[in-house]
């Protein structure tokens, strides 16, 4: 199972961004709008990693301009920990979880509507939006441009949670690759929270995934509080997902920790 994670996982990026090698690590490097990628192990190395790779990849980064981020799974790679944590970033751990069976039912929400949104919906400004004031952001110029044709192309689905007049009050994402798929970028806006949203939102996007023959369906909870939710669902950690992160506000904020907003 964790093998197809990160066979998953050294795959999915490259739809939007291009891989860079610095040996036992990728750096993949996100071309146009969207979120920023990271650097992961690259596909098949479990090994020790050098501290110098890691300072040579964070170096490329800077170059870049974008974040310097790690991301891997601790029992696949438990090597990287030690090499990312010496030159000064801060690990933060994640469950790992992966749906079992069939989902389980979950209520709906009262007075919204919960649906898969398409690439000329009206309502897919607002859903691209949503995950991003669940953090206080506001998408790029051209995001929505990127998703529509990413949801036009199949490399994304996306479902909201829509109040009566049609703008999205949660939404989120899965990631299709094969016969894997993982759940990504999950948020509700501040004022709709509490309201079992974004687990219906979830809900919504595993349907699809499962109806669209995805086997494996998975993803990154925020926290343990969280990762309980998602239990509600029939998902079960089963590893440990590490984020590091050159911090500017005392917080890091990813794709994967929004998963779990």
């Amino acid at each position: 199972m964790l093998h197809r994670i990160e066979t998953y996982y050294d795959a999915v990026p490259r739809s939007a961004a291009r891989a860079e090698p610095f040996g036992p690590l990728t750096l993949f490097v996100q071309e146009g709008v969207g979120w920023p990628y990271y650097a992961r192990p690259a596909l098949g190395h479990a090994g020790e990693v050098p501290v110098a790779a890691v300072e040579a990849v964070r170096a490329r980064q800077r170059d870049l301009g974008v974040p310097e981020a790690f991301e891997w799974v601790a029992e696949t790679t438990p090597g990287l920990r030690a090499a990312v944590e010496a030159t000064g970033l801060t690990v933060h751990e994640h469950p790992l979880m992966v749906l079992e069976g069939e989902p389980l039912a979950v209520p709906e929400p009262e007075g919204v509507t919960v649906r898969m949104v398409g690439a000329a919906d009206p309502a897919l400004g607002s859903a691209v939006a949503a995950p991003f004031a669940a953090f206080g952001a506001e998408p790029q110029p051209g995001t929505t441009a990127l998703v529509s044709a990413r949801l036009a192309a199949g490399l994304t689905r996306l479902a909201a949670a829509l109040d009566a007049g049609g703008g999205a009050l949660a939404a989120g994402q899965h990631q299709p690759v094969g016969a894997v798929s993982e759940v990504v970028g999950v948020g509700t806006v501040p004022s709709a929270r509490r309201r079992g949203l974004g687990l219906a939102v979830t809900a919504a996007l595993v349907a699809d995934a499962r109806a669209r023959g995805a086997e494996l369906v998975f993803l990154t909870a925020s926290d343990a509080d969280v990762a309980r939710l998602y239990g509600r669902l029939g998902f079960r950690t089963v590893a440990t997902a590490l984020i590091a992160e050159a911090e500017t506000d005392g917080e890091a904020e990813t794709e994967a920790g929004a998963a779990g907003a």
